[in-house]
């Protein structure tokens, strides 16, 4: 097992991290498992991955095997080690993050092209006359309109860095 540096600060990344993953439809095993090597980026043994995580060796090749079919680890090769190596697939893992990325966006978008549709049936029913209640409603509204626009930004800005 790799001894970090700082244990705590690790496990916390990594249950933080974890719980992230687990949005993608990871289970929660799989979502410690990427973490892990993704935090230390060299390639371990199932053996390795197997006393670093704390469960069996068996349970290690099952989730390696789905991670590495969804092109999140890759099976490498290491001069001296007959064992099988794995380690965390970076350079897929942002194509992953970014496909996400734009679900979001595009998920973000419809629902605010929505609520500007209801918006519009609402400001025609104002046009009729004003009540307290419908005018509330119409602030709410907008507040909702906003926050999705703001959503949006936050998505974009994190595609481009």
């Amino acid at each position: 097992m790799k001894e970090p540096q700082n244990e705590n600060v690790t496990s916390e990344i990594m249950m933080e991290f974890s719980k992230t993953l687990e949005m993608f439809d990871l289970t929660p095993l799989e979502a410690r498992l990427f973490a892990y090597l993704y935090l230390y980026e060299e390639p371990f043994t199932l053996d390795e991955m197997s006393e670093a995580l704390g469960k069996s060796k068996t349970s290690m090749s099952t989730n390696v095997r789905t991670l590495s079919d969804l092109n999140l680890v890759t099976r490498v090769w290491k001069k001296g080690v007959r064992k099988d190596l794995y380690q965390a697939n970076t350079q897929l893992f942002k194509s992953f993050m970014n496909s996400y990325i734009n679900k979001w966006i595009d998920a973000t978008i419809h629902q605010k092209d929505a609520l500007e549709e209801t918006n519009h049936s609402v400001e025609k029913e104002l046009s009729k006359g004003e009540t307290p209640e419908l005018q509330q409603l119409s602030h709410k509204l907008q507040d909702i309109i906003f926050f999705h626009t703001q959503v949006e930004l936050l998505f974009r800005q994190m595609k481009q860095d």
